[in-house]
Formats: structure tokens, sequence, C-alpha cells
């Protein structure tokens, strides 16, 4: 599915998580990154969304939802890698 694709099909809440988790996987700066770097943007994406208490478990759910859409690559427990663009 392509990228504009599976952002059209979120809503508008679902799709700023989206984003703004990606931004965190771009700014990493390596194909190959494991979750706890993502996990390193908890504070600034706690403040971007205040009303969610429960950050990490919404970053593992973004970082999934990107793997099912071909976005990343799972490749073993806590890493993933970026899936090369056709």
């Amino acid at each position: 599915m392509a990228t504009g694709a599976f952002f059209r099909e979120q809503g508008q809440k679902a799709r700023g998580w989206l984003i703004e988790v990606m931004k965190c996987v771009e700014a990493i700066g390596k194909p190959e990154f494991q979750i706890e770097d993502v996990y390193g943007f908890e504070k600034r994406l706690g403040l971007l969304y205040p009303e969610n208490k429960n950050v990490k478990s919404k970053i593992r759910q973004q970082l999934q939802f990107l793997r099912d859409r071909g976005y990343l690559e799972f490749v073993s427990r806590g890493y993933y890698r970026l899936r090369v663009k056709d």
C-alpha cells in the first residue's frame, strides 16, 4: 500500500501520531534501529499529546502499523529496519 493511501485511511489524530513517529524514526538517522531509540522521543511525544498517558504503548502501536504497511521491517524483537523504496 502506498504511503499516501495508508494516511488517507486514518483519522486526523491517528495521522498525527503516525507522522510524528515517522519523524522520530527519520531523526534516528539510521536504516536499522531499536525500539529503545524511538522511546528516546517519549518526552517529546508526550508534550505533543499530553492527554496520552501511555506514550510507549502508542509508539509500539505505530511501529506495528508502519511494519504492517511496509514502511518498516521487523528484524527481531525490538529491532526494525526502514524498507527501501522501490
